[in-house]
């Protein structure tokens, strides 16, 4: 276990640390920047307690989200692993309130 526990924190050092110069910092700042739109969004169907969007976007969010995490994590591009990564969260969460409103949506027409 230690072996493994090594391994991912020289992967994640090699890929976090190693590689980091100001291209990075601006890939950083640029991914902060287009994920600004989901934070936005966030917030507002937080605030609202429902998802204002179709569900759809959500899923088709979710789908190419976890494919480019996927990608990021095989090219070790630290900066669409982080934006990715948070995007996922986001997706998951806006499901699970359109869930709530349909489970409470449901209880309502019984």
């Amino acid at each position: 276990m230690s072996d493994i526990l090594n391994q991912l924190a020289a992967w994640l050092h090699a890929v976090f640390i190693e590689q980091f110069d100001a291209w990075i910092l601006l890939g950083f700042v640029a991914q902060a920047m287009f994920t600004m739109r989901f934070v936005v969004q966030w917030i507002a169907s937080e605030r609202a307690k429902r998802s204002v969007v179709p569900v759809a976007f959500w899923f088709f969010s979710l789908g190419g989200g976890t494919l480019l995490l996927i990608y990021a994590i095989q090219r070790q591009d630290p900066v669409f692993i982080a934006g990715q990564g948070l995007g996922l969260i986001i997706y998951i969460r806006n499901l699970w309130l359109i869930a709530n409103e349909h489970r409470t949506a449901m209880s309502k027409a019984d």
